[in-house]
């Protein structure tokens, strides 16, 4: 019987199939014969793409094969052409490169501030050029392909800045955080444990591998999900008292850990983006939850700031006592 991930391949492999007949891709002579193959390719693998439920489980979305090769072809080039790889065939950046390359990696820092997650990307890219040795330039470009939803693209960038150096612990964080978000939880489990062997006291990671872990113990154990779907009434065991009552809260807490930068704290642009916390909140304030947390005068406050624009830093956030107290009662600190 075929894993799951090779059924993940295989429905990636016909939904590529499929577009490439819907685009025109293939001839109108081939796609009879091309049409014949999908359907033997999903029965010797037990996948059907019109299964619901299948689809839910094996789709790779918003990745595709295509995106996963482009991906691939552009680590395999960077990896090929690194000074790491190729050591003497290329010359060391010279002080204004590396100095303008700093000047590019600010400008990305503006860009990813005011959510312009593509024009950051091309920021760190432009960094990276005039600077392939400095891991934080990939750690970065990594970071804001998560925020836009590409964590595969993510994941590439983590695994260089790893490759560029080694020691540098927070690319371990963004490649974790990149796996769990497209739930291989063992992989994001591992590259947890990397870092923390270079930096045992990282609460970021200590977390990041909690959760993987917790997710990967869930699937073969009768421990609730992070976020239930909308007909569960199970909630997390965490107490979710202080908040109306309103299930997953507790889940909230451990979404937020999960969802921790290289300092441990989410960022709010990600939360904002996150399509699980987004779901988390529906349901909240589908039960009654999210107006009676909305009582609270500093969440109250928060939220007409973030109407008005005024997009608050996660800092910021916790450096006020009352909404950090509230975090602490949902679980969401002290960990």
């Amino acid at each position: 019987m075929s894993s799951e991930k090779q059924q993940q391949l295989v429905y990636s492999i016909i939904e590529f199939l499929n577009h490439s007949i819907d685009d025109g891709t293939v001839k109108s002579d081939d796609r009879e014969s091309l049409e014949v193959a999908i359907q033997c390719i999903g029965e010797a693998f037990g996948v059907d793409p019109s299964n619901d439920e299948q689809t839910k489980r094996l789709s790779l979305k918003p990745s595709t094969l295509q995106s996963i090769f482009d991906v691939y072809i552009k680590t395999r080039d960077r990896v090929g052409s690194s000074p790491m790889s190729s050591a003497g065939s290329q010359s060391t950046p010279s002080p204004e490169d590396k100095a303008q390359a700093e000047r590019l990696k600010q400008t990305g820092n503006a860009f990813m501030s005011s959510k312009n997650y593509d024009q950051a990307i091309e920021s760190y890219h432009q960094a990276v050029a005039l600077d392939p040795t400095n891991p934080v330039y990939y750690s970065n470009r990594a970071a804001a392909y998560s925020s836009k939803g590409d964590h595969l693209a993510a994941v590439g960038d983590a695994e260089q800045a790893i490759s560029v150096d080694p020691k540098f612990v927070k690319a371990y964080h963004r490649l974790g955080h990149a796996q769990y978000c497209l739930g291989d939880f063992g992989a994001a489990a591992s590259a947890f444990e990397r870092g923390l062997k270079l930096d045992p006291s990282n609460v970021s990671l200590k977390t990041g591998l909690q959760n993987a872990q917790a997710r990967i113990s869930s699937s073969d154990s009768d421990l609730p999900d992070l976020i239930p779907d909308g007909n569960s009434t199970t909630t997390n065991t965490r107490s979710t008292s202080g908040a109306g009552g309103g299930p997953g809260l507790g889940g909230m807490a451990d979404l937020l850990q999960g969802m921790g930068g290289g300092g441990g704290m989410p960022d709010l642009a990600s939360m904002m983006n996150n399509p699980q916390m987004m779901a988390m909140a529906q349901q909240m304030a589908s039960n009654g939850g999210l107006a009676s947390l909305m009582q609270n005068p500093a969440v109250s406050d928060m939220m007409n700031r973030v109407q008005s624009g005024n997009m608050p830093s996660m800092e910021e956030i916790m450096s006020n006592p009352a909404l950090r107290d509230l975090a602490n009662q949902f679980g969401a600190g002290g960990r």
